[in-house]
């Protein structure tokens, strides 16, 4: 897939405000500081379609942005270690909950993994949480470039291993680069193979 327009939706807080649309949508979401923003802009070739900032936790609300006119792209804000106060974080998680629990359009979510750390207690609780509501999700390892082949290996090989001690089997992931951009294609034709099942039934 090729994409020939990026365009901002809507911002807001609230679900019943998301865009009153039957376009599939495509959640990103991971822990703050991940590379969010970084990899939504590389995959949409554009330099600041998702604002991104050296503090953790720049996302704050529910973004929609319309790929090719024919799909959205939902940013959602990052979970855990942002620089917000307790209060906030709680409004954080409460509409990223209502979100996947009432978002009847969100086909995929992609929950952002750094793939630099061993897995992190709140990136396996929040995919636990996923797989007992049902909600389908893919990984993307992000920040690959940061690591040298071998070690890059043995980090996901470990993640694999800590999965499947849950799991069934390992979710669809994905590796990728925002800098080198890696995986843009695995990614991009992953989301229009969906595509194409959705317009085809």
């Amino acid at each position: 897939m090729k994409i020939k327009t990026a365009e901002f939706v809507v911002s807001n807080s609230k679900v019943d405000q998301c865009p009153n649309s039957t376009l599939p949508e495509y959640a990103f979401i991971g822990r703050s500081n991940v590379g969010k923003s970084s990899l939504i802009n590389m995959l949409t070739g554009r330099k600041s379609l998702a604002k991104t900032s050296a503090k953790p936790g720049k996302t704050q609300l529910i973004n929609h942005f319309l790929i090719n006119k024919n799909w959205h792209l939902v940013d959602l804000p990052g979970y855990g270690y942002a620089q917000v106060s307790k209060s906030t974080k709680k409004v954080f998680q409460k509409f990223i909950t209502a979100y996947f629990e009432n978002r009847k359009q969100m086909v995929c979510a992609f929950v952002l993994i750094d793939s630099r750390h061993k897995p992190q207690p709140i990136d396996m609780e929040f995919m636990e949480w996923m797989g007992e509501n049902g909600i389908p999700f893919c990984i993307i390892f992000t920040k690959a470039d940061k690591l040298k082949e071998k070690a890059l290996h043995k980090n996901i090989e470990n993640y694999k291993a800590e999965m499947l001690e849950i799991w069934e089997e390992m979710p669809e992931y994905f590796i990728t680069s925002a800098s080198a951009g890696l995986g843009k294609d695995e990614v991009l034709d992953y989301i229009d193979g969906i595509n194409d099942q959705l317009h085809a039934s």
